[in-house]
């Protein structure tokens, strides 16, 4: 969404006469990105002093506030929790209308998806995730399918990069690097790459693995969950060797240092990181879930591998290893792909008539600028 944003107001659509506020808490990351753009923020209070969750009809009420104060005539979420709160403001007849994205692919309540519903129009980042929400009682009828986009501007870094990440890393200029990002969570596979690793250090030597990410959750069962995948790694050592980032907030660098892009997710609605990885030249090796093979095609511009397995991340990443031409074919196919098909010109331009067709509809559009 930032992205999108961020299009606009660059004059990606100067005529599309929208004004943008957003809802957000006053301090944290978001607050610090949205200052950066340039947008004006309107706090909003969801979580209380402990950081649980508000009662539901104090959120709504502040959510109202909120968009009262902005003077939003439609209101957008951005998440699929956002999306449910914004469903029930619904109930309390407020001064907008509302639209939300469906980012996940969960199993949801009645109650959940009642609360979707409620909202004016929704918009699924795959048809994947559009399609597994209506088959558990979503309103297909308000439910629309908007890829994600990328801008391609962005993941242009230095020639430079490449190397000084490796010297940064101790890591040798024709050593052979993964990368794997995302939050380490169950969904994301993070156990089955640590244990495709485990496969390659069998037959092979000298690969770097690089994990960007943090774990955010503070659940038992998450915590064991990373430490077990940590260990799982370090048992492979020296064969394989463990670069451990964290939160990395310079990830085009990291993709022109690494020569092969592992992503293993358990459920994938449509992976940003698969765009990033392809429009800066990378190879990928993916789990063919969700909506992974609406951008990316097997043995065209990526290799697909069944979920949880490690044998087949490993074959997959040990071929790629082998065969630069290989990397280069596929690397170069999926670049053609995104940037053709994934442009956030693409996303936001479609966003924007969404928006625009429900205040239409609504009759609440201003006759200059709506918000």
């Amino acid at each position: 969404m930032l992205a999108v944003l961020k299009y606009l107001l660059d004059g990606g659509m100067s005529e599309c006469g929208i004004d943008f506020s957003v809802l957000a808490p006053r301090d944290g990351p978001m607050a610090e990105r949205v200052a950066e753009l340039g947008i004006r923020s309107v706090d909003l209070t969801l979580f209380n002093a402990e950081g649980m969750r508000l009662p539901r009809l104090e959120a709504i009420s502040n959510l109202i506030q909120a968009a009262e104060k902005a003077g939003a005539q439609l209101v957008h979420g951005n998440s699929l929790a956002m999306g449910r709160l914004l469903g029930a403001a619904a109930g309390f007849a407020p001064p907008f209308v509302s639209t939300a994205h469906l980012r996940d692919i969960i199993r949801l309540s009645r109650a959940a998806i009642a609360d979707l519903n409620a909202n004016r129009r929704l918009v699924a980042v795959s048809e994947a995730a559009l399609q597994f929400h209506v088959a558990q009682g979503l309103d297909e009828n308000i439910g629309t399918v908007i890829h994600n986009g990328i801008s391609e501007r962005e993941f242009v870094v230095d020639a430079s990069s490449r190397q000084c990440v490796r010297a940064k890393l101790g890591i040798a200029a024709d050593a052979f690097v993964v990368l794997t990002v995302g939050q380490i969570g169950l969904r994301k596979g993070l156990d089955t790459v640590a244990r495709a690793g485990g496969w390659l250090a069998k037959t092979r030597t000298g690969i770097h693995w690089l994990l960007a990410g943090d774990r955010f959750s503070q659940k038992s069962e998450t915590v064991e969950y990373e430490a077990n995948v940590m260990s799982e790694f370090a048992s492979h050592e020296p064969g394989l060797q463990l670069h451990r980032l964290g939160y990395c907030d310079d990830v085009p660098a990291l993709m022109q240092a690494a020569d092969l892009l592992v992503h293993a997710a358990r459920q994938e609605p449509l992976g940003r990181v698969l765009l990033e990885a392809a429009i800066s030249g990378l190879a990928i090796v993916a789990t063919d879930v969700g909506g992974t093979a609406e951008i990316l095609t097997h043995r065209e511009s990526a290799l697909l591998v069944p979920v949880d397995s490690p044998e087949a991340i490993a074959e997959a990443v040990g071929e790629l290893l082998d065969n630069a031409d290989l990397r280069q074919q596929l690397a170069h196919h999926a670049r053609e792909r995104i940037r053709n098909s994934f442009p956030v010109s693409k996303a936001a331009e479609s966003l924007v008539a969404v928006w625009l067709s429900v205040l239409s509809d609504s009759q609440q559009a201003q006759p200059d600028t709506v918000r």
